[in-house]
């Protein structure tokens, strides 16, 4: 044993410049509220030229790779309820950032029922057998399924949003519940109809898990709707998305459904946005995520 030490320790000078340069080229920080202090789990940080981004974690904190493909670069920090904020960033080390949001301020309006019945109206998958395939994502990846309102009915607020949750992965992880409306670029969703942090946690995997979203009283628009399941972290697990090539994704594992022709479904990544999926079987059938709500319908 005696006689490895020497090689060993040859080994570890070598790397020791790699390991302080690792260090010295990184972004760390916690993020809070403005007004309160608190911290405000769940933002995503993205860094604009770079591409690259992080998520924070229940307590607040991020950790990401500093710059590398720019000298300075523009730190955008964004989550549900508080303004969009940007940072200028310079290359090199970058630690123990306190960023603070302020809350944004949202006026819902109310749905008015008059001389009319309302009963419950069901968008979306209408399937209990999901399709070959799983939907998989890094922590502050999404994917949003628009529940379209077909028959044009008049639509009330929304009661619940159920996700087909598989069997593999780590189906009992929480995720964060997000609504959307349609009015991004090319119909991407975009404005958020959902404006308070709502994360749950399924029993298990293999079956539907539906959550009740009625006593946010959230109209829902008469086109439909995006509902989309977003990735996150819990205590001191938080990756960026520097790890693609060899991160395992962490959490529950959504399945797909065939059901639709036309593509519905948008996968979101931090630093990149907005794509829609276009992928199809054999026969045609657009690849979507397995979602559907439940709505008012106003007879």
């Amino acid at each position: 044993m005696m006689k490895r030490l020497p090689f060993l320790a040859f080994w570890v000078l070598l790397l020791l410049p790699a390991l302080s340069w690792a260090q010295e080229n990184r972004i760390t920080g916690r993020v809070v509220d403005a007004k309160t202090k608190d911290p405000v789990p769940f933002a995503s940080i993205g860094l604009r030229e770079e591409g690259t981004g992080a998520l924070t974690n229940e307590y607040g904190y991020f950790q990401l790779a500093g710059l590398e493909k720019t000298s300075q670069d523009s730190l955008i920090v964004m989550t549900l309820g508080y303004e969009r904020s940007a940072i200028f960033i310079k290359r090199g080390a970058t630690e123990d950032l306190i960023i603070e949001l302020k809350k944004r301020v949202i006026e819902l309006g109310n749905v008015t029922v008059k001389g009319g019945k309302v009963k419950n109206l069901e968008l979306g998958s209408k399937s209990n057998n999901p399709g070959e395939g799983m939907i998989q994502g890094l922590p502050g990846s999404q994917y949003a399924f628009f529940v379209k309102n077909d028959k044009q009915k008049k639509l009330g607020n929304v009661r619940t949003v159920s996700f087909y949750i598989g069997e593999n992965g780590f189906p009992r992880e929480p995720f964060r519940v997000r609504l959307y409306k349609a009015d991004g670029n090319y119909n991407a969703p975009n404005t958020d109809l959902l404006t308070e942090n709502v994360v749950v946690s399924a029993s298990r995997g293999g079956e539907w898990y539906t959550i009740d979203l009625s006593t946010y009283n959230i109209p829902a628009p008469e086109e439909g709707f995006f509902v989309a399941m977003e990735w996150i972290v819990g205590g001191d697990k938080f990756y960026t998305t520097n790890f693609m090539d060899n991160y395992t994704p962490y959490g529950q594992i959504m399945r797909p459904t065939f059901e639709y022709k036309e593509s519905r479904t948008w996968s979101y990544t931090i630093g990149k946005g907005w794509n829609l999926l276009t992928l199809a079987n054999g026969q045609g059938r657009r690849y979507n995520a397995m979602i559907k709500a439940e709505v008012d319908m106003i007879k």
